[in-house]
C-alpha cells in the first residue's frame, strides 16, 4: 500500500441544478448549516455541513464549471435528474421521527423505513434527483451484516 498521508475526507461534491433551492432542501429540511458561500467569479463555492461538524462538508455544485464544455454539462444535468450521479448516506438517532418529519415536509420519499441487517433506513430524493438514505444503525458488526445478507440470499434461492 502506498503511504499518502491522507488523513480525512474534507469535502465531497453533490451536483444540484439550483443552489438556492439546494440550500432550502439541505439546510431547511435536513438541518445542514452553511459553512462557505463565496462567489469565485467562475462559480459559487457553497458548502454545508451538519451542526457541530466542520467536516466533512458537501459542496453544492452546479453541473459544468471550469474544464467542462456545454455538452458535458448538459449530459451531467440529464444524469442528475435521472438519479444516476450517486448518493448521500446520513444517520439519525431516531429514523422514524426523521422519516415522519421529512414526509410531512413534502420531501419525496422513495422507500419507507425498512429493517436492514445494519439497522433501519429509508430512502428519499432531493429536488434534483440525487438519492439519499437515512439510517439508524443498530451496532451490528461487518461480519454480522455480511452473514445476514448471505442468509437472506440463501433463503431466497
Amino acid at each position: 500500500m502506498t503511504t499518502t498521508h491522507v488523513s480525512a475526507l474534507r469535502i465531497t461534491s453533490v451536483k444540484v441544478l439550483d443552489q438556492d433551492e439546494a440550500l432550502d432542501f439541505y439546510c431547511g429540511k435536513l438541518g445542514f448549516e452553511v459553512r462557505d458561500d463565496a462567489d469565485l467569479g467562475f462559480m459559487r463555492w457553497l458548502t454545508i455541513a451538519l451542526p457541530g461538524q466542520e467536516h466533512p462538508q458537501l459542496l453544492l455544485e452546479l453541473p459544468g464549471g471550469p474544464g467542462q464544455d456545454e455538452a458535458t454539462s448538459a449530459a451531467l444535468r440529464d444524469l442528475l435528474t435521472k438519479g444516476a450521479l450517486g448518493g448521500v448516506f446520513l444517520t439519525s438517532d431516531d429514523v422514524h421521527a426523521t422519516y415522519e418529519a421529512l414526509r410531512d415536509a413534502g420531501v419525496e420519499i422513495t422507500q419507507e423505513p425498512v429493517e436492514q441487517p445494519y439497522g433501519t433506513d429509508f430512502g428519499l430524493r432531493d429536488p434534483f434527483g440525487n438519492h439519499l438514505r437515512i439510517s439508524q444503525l443498530n451496532g451490528a458488526t461487518d461480519q454480522e451484516i455480511e452473514r445476514a445478507y448471505q442468509e437472506q440470499a440463501g433463503s431466497s434461492s
